[in-house]
């Protein structure tokens, strides 16, 4: 369940931040708005801005695997200096490249798992808590406020992008 929760959905919703960007630069082009425009755009002034949203949403799916599989000190380090829409694609690509890493029995002890950060001041979640309560939770976060900005920012997105393929039966 703990790979499902987070390799699973943390690799699809990060596609599907993808899709939105990949619209957002068609967007841009047509209307012959600089891509910056859109990069640094916010919904409001004390809020991150599109570029920050994408690299914590990536931070949120690398770093919350990593925490949940003791595994800290192996994932990747970024520096938070992308500018342009190819940066943030390929930072995309790096954690989608590092999630796929991962294996069902690393996540044995998951559940179980003390999680806590520096900003903690010593207080930990037990790894379900963790997942359930900030990386997931953080992560939608993240990405819809990216959608958010785009969508204030008259791109052509609705909820089918954010949500992505359905796996549908038949």
């Amino acid at each position: 369940m703990y790979f499902q929760l987070s390799i699973t959905q943390a690799t699809k919703m990060l596609h599907n931040l993808q899709h939105i960007l990949d619209k957002s630069s068609a967007y841009a082009l047509s209307k012959k708005i600089d891509m910056s425009v859109l990069l640094n755009a916010r919904l409001a002034p004390d809020q991150f801005p599109l570029i920050r949203q994408v690299q914590i949403a990536c931070d949120t799916a690398k770093l919350g695997v990593a925490r949940l599989t003791n595994q800290v000190e192996h994932a990747p380090k970024h520096g938070d200096d992308e500018s342009t829409l190819e940066q943030l694609t390929q930072r995309i690509n790096d954690t989608v490249a590092y999630l796929a890493s991962f294996k069902e029995t690393d996540f044995a002890s998951a559940a179980t798992q003390h999680v806590s950060q520096p900003r903690w001041e010593g207080k930990y979640l037990t790894g379900e808590e963790f997942l359930m309560q900030h990386i997931l939770p953080n992560l939608y976060f993240h990405i819809t406020t990216a959608y958010a900005i785009l969508r204030h920012n008259g791109v052509d997105v609705g909820k089918k992008d954010y949500l992505g393929a359905m796996p549908y039966k038949v």
